[in-house]
């Protein structure tokens, strides 16, 4: 089966989906594994002197870690990054005389650490370069150096080149994006994963696993992507449910990290699709954590996008369901994705506080953004109600 699937999707892919050009970017150097923390200050070192440390709320949780750093600062982040978080990054940045950022943390820390970089080296207020509802500025300036040391599985934030920052005032949240903004180190150790509470890591895990499937169906997947995606579905599959039921299992744990910095490579060269398009005016909205969202609507997102396309994206999905179950069919993906939601305890929008009132203003900001653009079929607004309304 393996051989006979593996043909046919080739074939399909070649027929269908000629190489164009592409870019690929990311960060200067990946340095992956367990007990590699260790080498932090020497690469640290390497970078600058005075290192201020984006970690968060509770620094003592990785105290042990900080230890190594000498004469650093630290910048503590409690939840998602808003505006005021960022400017007072920057001015602590500015007050330590900091040559070098270190994230520690998750996905937001990370973000949060590459604005403060960015903003420290190029002056100004956030607004003048967050899109959206700001200037949209470019960040002309290259960053302090960055060294993002994940503490979560999820994002992938180590190996892109834009952090986001909510706005309470618009209820939305936005991004900051530069290629300056990519970290100079990615240092990516699943051991310090050990200790994430269960919701952490499957909000986290379930967002990393879409986070390579909407780059593989997309239409501008690329050679470098789908094999990173491919990686990483294999990687979820085996490791994500794993990681969640037994959390000191290092073996799951690297699993996962590996899925998530896959997806984050994925993510920044190619395309992401209407499951985050639709999760980024949800997040601004309704406050709630990103990786929930993007999970409470893949299915309906996924039966849409199955529904409405070409043999093509099909093919593809097919092969994400392959990829998670060793099951040659489009649906497989759909079920093994229910099923793992279901076990996890993730539930429907309606939970976080949406209702049926709120569905037109959360599909057209959606249908707006730069995520939905990747989708394999462009959903209207009205398409896009519809799944929310299957996610509620």
């Amino acid at each position: 089966m393996i051989a006979a699937f593996t043909g046919a999707t080739v074939g399909l892919r070649r027929q269908d989906v000629p190489v164009t050009s592409f870019n690929f970017a990311t960060a200067a150097r990946i340095v992956f594994g367990p007990g590699t923390v260790g080498q932090l200050p020497e690469l640290v070192a390497g970078l600058g002197s005075r290192p201020l440390v984006c970690t968060g709320g509770h620094p003592d949780r990785h105290a042990a870690v900080l230890a190594t750093v000498p004469g650093a600062a630290i910048f503590a982040v409690a939840g998602e990054p808003s505006l005021d978080v960022v400017r007072a990054g920057a001015d602590a940045a500015r007050a330590h005389r900091a040559d070098v950022i270190i994230g520690l943390g998750g996905g937001a820390v990370l973000d949060t650490a590459k604005i403060v970089a960015a903003l420290v080296a190029n002056g100004g207020d956030p607004l003048d370069y967050a899109e959206v509802i700001g200037r949209g500025l470019p960040l002309s300036v290259e960053s302090l150096p960055v060294v993002a040391v994940p503490t979560t599985s999820g994002t992938g934030s180590e190996v892109t080149a834009n952090g986001v920052v909510s706005s309470p005032e618009h209820r939305v949240k936005v991004s900051l994006r530069s290629s300056s903004m990519l970290p100079k180190v990615a240092l990516v150790d699943p051991g310090l994963t050990l200790d994430c509470p269960k919701s952490v890591t499957a909000h986290a895990g379930l967002d990393a696993l879409i986070q390579c499937i909407e780059p593989f169906v997309s239409p501008f997947a690329n050679p470098l992507t789908d094999g990173f995606c491919r990686e990483g579905i294999r990687r979820a599959g085996h490791g994500l449910r794993r990681a969640w039921s037994a959390p000191d299992d290092l073996g799951a744990r690297t699993d996962v990290a590996l899925c998530s910095l896959l997806s984050g490579l994925a993510l920044a060269n190619g395309k992401l699709g209407a499951a985050h398009g639709l999760a980024g005016p949800l997040g601004g909205y309704l406050g709630a954590p990103h990786g929930a969202l993007t999970a409470a609507v893949m299915v309906p997102v996924s039966r849409f996008n199955i529904g409405a396309s070409d043999p093509r994206t099909r093919a593809r999905y097919a092969e994400v369901g392959y990829l998670l179950t060793g099951t040659e069919d489009e649906f497989a993906f759909l079920e093994w994705f229910a099923e793992t939601i279901e076990l996890f305890g993730v539930g429907g929008l309606a939970q976080y506080g949406l209702g049926e009132d709120d569905l037109p203003i959360i599909a057209e900001a959606a249908a707006k953004a730069s995520s939905t653009k990747g989708n394999p079929v462009p959903p209207s607004p009205a398409d896009l109600i519809g799944i929310l309304r299957a996610a509620l």
